[in-house]
């Protein structure tokens, strides 16, 4: 009986044994692939590679993404700040120093046109003018004739009718002489002149040139188009869902084509019709004027509708690596010559104008510099760093 009992705790003795020693080998090898996958997740860059890959560092920042609503546009003028400029009666152009692009002055001279018929139409006016007085004195003549019964009212009434139809004309001549700019006291001097000048109605900058020396202009035509710049403003596009959302005085950043500075205007009007696309124009004054942006530039902006602050980076610090989002955090380091980095999994938000909402894993420290540019180049070079080391292995 003794001897079953020995052989039993002996047993017993060995089996505590190998489990004591199976578990101890399992928590060294979890120890180890810990540190194997700590080791994989940091990569290490010589002074001379960090320069390469033109690697920059950054912090997060906190900004405000949430809640915007995503919209397209164009900046444009008011009708008063863009000219199209034609000539009231049709002639020859002389001469015009206008280029596209060119800078001119209210009141500065852009074209001269000249035409036989300008002198035509003053040589009108001043026979027009003439006959106005022998007709004039015709009828007062007629009227005291009246007075003493001598001449019918027959006469008379022709008389005045005459008179009457002949300063219309008159009139109607000198407002077409003066359209063209014509001086009509310089005229009953006997000083013609075949030629006109143009001059330029606002100042601003010439966007269209449509003529060229010795052309034949007729009213119709566009010669030149002018703009004012100095107060452009946001024309924009919003859907019908989103537009119980806009209130006036709003604030929209925007950015144009190649552009990564944000821009801020303000919600001015809001449209009351919808157009056939479902869509609504908002018309939004910029907050700082610059001469240098063109009617027609095309933006992108998000108009701010119950916005908030949260934490982003730009979004050439985020990386996707199989299905997940990931940067690159600096690693302080007492080795000299070396930068060392971590790569670090987070929580993708809202993304806007470059920057995308961010959620850090618990324990990380969100003041250590993180990579901002040339977070894929440091990407593939871990990869490749642990490819090489799994061949080696």
């Amino acid at each position: 009986m003794k001897k079953k009992i020995i052989i039993y705790k002996t047993i017993a003795l060995l089996f505590f044994s190998i489990a004591v020693t199976s578990c101890g080998n399992k928590s060294e090898e979890t120890k180890q692939e810990e540190h194997h996958e700590e080791e994989t997740n940091t990569i290490e860059l010589t002074d001379e590679q960090f320069k390469m890959v033109e690697i920059k560092l950054g912090k997060i920042e906190m900004k405000t993404l949430s809640g915007a609503i995503k919209v397209n546009g164009m900046l444009d003028v008011p009708p008063q700040n863009l000219v199209s400029i034609s000539v009231p009666l049709g002639g020859f152009l002389k001469s015009t120093e206008l280029l596209q692009g060119m800078k001119v002055k209210k009141g500065e001279i852009i074209a001269v046109m000249q035409n036989a018929e300008y002198i035509q139409l003053q040589q009108d006016y001043v026979d027009s003018k003439s006959q106005l007085e022998y007709l004039e004195a015709e009828y007062k003549r007629q009227e005291e004739l009246a007075k003493e019964n001598v001449s019918s009212q027959k006469i008379l009434l022709q008389s005045k009718t005459q008179y009457q139809s002949m300063m219309a004309k008159v009139s109607g001549l000198k407002s077409k002489l003066s359209l063209l700019g014509i001086n009509t006291n310089q005229i009953e001097s006997g000083n013609f002149q075949n030629s006109i000048t143009i001059y330029a109605p606002i100042s601003g900058y010439v966007t269209q040139v449509n003529v060229n020396i010795g052309m034949y202009v007729n009213p119709t035509d566009v010669m030149f188009k002018i703009v004012d710049t100095e107060h452009l403003h946001a024309e924009l596009t919003v859907f019908e869902k989103d537009v119980p959302k806009l209130k006036i005085g709003q604030k929209v950043r925007f950015t144009l084509a190649n552009e990564t500075d944000e821009r801020i205007a303000t919600v001015y009007l809001i449209g009351r019709e919808i157009g056939e696309d479902r869509t609504v124009r908002i018309h939004c004054h910029l907050d700082k004027e610059d001469e240098e942006l063109l009617p027609g530039m095309y933006l992108k902006a998000y108009v701010e509708a119950g916005t908030k602050s949260v934490a982003a980076l730009p979004d050439n610090a985020i990386v996707n690596f199989e299905g997940n989002s990931y940067i690159f955090i600096s690693i302080p380091s007492d080795e000299k010559g070396t930068h060392h980095f971590k790569m670090v999994q987070v929580a993708k938000g809202i993304s806007e104008l470059g920057y995308t909402e961010i959620q850090l894993p618990k324990g990380v420290n969100a003041d250590n510099p993180i990579v901002i540019n040339g977070a894929f180049d440091v990407l593939a070079k871990l990869k490749n760093s642990e490819e090489e080391e799994g061949h080696t292995h």
